[in-house]
């Protein structure tokens, strides 16, 4: 098998939340040692995701984690930052890919052939590898940020715009790690 050969999968983590930052990872998977249960990290609990995210680590040819920032999803929005995500997840892979397959229906720019795959985080196991190490990478870095702006809760709901992370919202003005691009934390700025 030759590097042309290798497929790698890119999917993205966290496009809907008011904060913290937009996760995308890339997964080449070893034919030789497949893994079983891969699925859209959506359908699967945590329990079974950090599960899941070991056996990627320990069994792809390659995997790569990478993010953009609160501050880059403000300055270029949510789309361009989850490319750049997956940009800079794809561009530390150890390997080079032959090609790329990303879910959804848009494409970063990579050096190596792309191509986008609708739900393909249900369908191709690379996708569904690189949707989960996304997710776990996700939810780790909200609840280091739990850590360090306790009040919002970002433990448990991870940012999205939950009754009660609107409602710390309100009653805190938004964090550095918020969104300021999107409506609910520009209204609480509003508001304020």
């Amino acid at each position: 098998m030759t590097n042309a050969d290798l497929i790698a999968g890119i999917d993205e983590a966290g496009r809907g939340p008011l904060a913290g930052p937009v996760m995308a990872a890339a997964v080449i998977l070893d034919p030789r040692r497949p893994i079983d249960g891969l699925k859209d990290s959506k359908r699967l609990s945590p329990e079974r995701r950090e599960l899941l995210a070991r056996a990627i680590e320990e069994h792809a040819l390659a995997w790569a984690v990478a993010e953009a920032s609160a501050l880059e999803i403000d300055r270029i929005n949510i789309l361009q930052a989850s490319l750049l995500a997956m940009q800079r997840a794809a561009a530390a892979l150890s390997i080079v890919p032959g090609r790329a397959l990303v879910d959804g229906i848009h494409c970063p720019t990579l050096a190596c052939m792309v191509q986008a795959v609708v739900r393909g985080d249900a369908s191709v196991p690379a996708i569904s590898a690189a949707s989960i190490l996304a997710k776990v990478a996700r939810d780790r870095a909200m609840q280091g940020l739990d850590q360090r702006f306790p009040g919002y809760g970002f433990a448990r709901h991870k940012g999205y715009p939950t009754r009660e992370h609107l409602a710390a919202l309100h009653a805190l003005g938004p964090c550095p790690e918020h969104r300021r691009s999107y409506r609910p934390v520009r209204e609480s700025l509003a508001s304020a």
